[in-house]
């Protein structure tokens, strides 16, 4: 089960990359943030400062999944994935 997880983790990576338009900022956020927490785990360190305006915004979206398994994370990596897809396909 974990190899299979981990090659559709690996393809919906890949599918990102191939997305018809760049996500919004908030998908963009919620991408790094599923996929932190599936291959890094629970986030670790201090939060940047307040003029890394960005660094916060990634460090505040990673935290939110504090105690989300690693494989939870990559199933929803692979949801989210496939909603921006079909997203995508219905705007074309």
């Amino acid at each position: 089960m974990s190899d299979d997880l981990d090659d559709r983790f690996n393809a919906a990576k890949k599918a990102v990359e191939k997305l018809p338009e760049r996500p919004d900022n908030e998908a963009l956020l919620r991408l790094y943030a599923l996929y932190k927490q599936a291959v890094v785990g629970d986030v670790e360190g201090k939060r940047p400062g307040l003029l890394d305006f960005a660094g916060g915004a990634k460090f505040d979206s990673w935290a939110k999944l504090k105690g989300t398994r690693q494989e939870q994370a990559k199933r929803a990596y692979i949801d989210y994935v496939a909603q921006l897809q079909r997203e995508a396909e219905s705007n074309r």
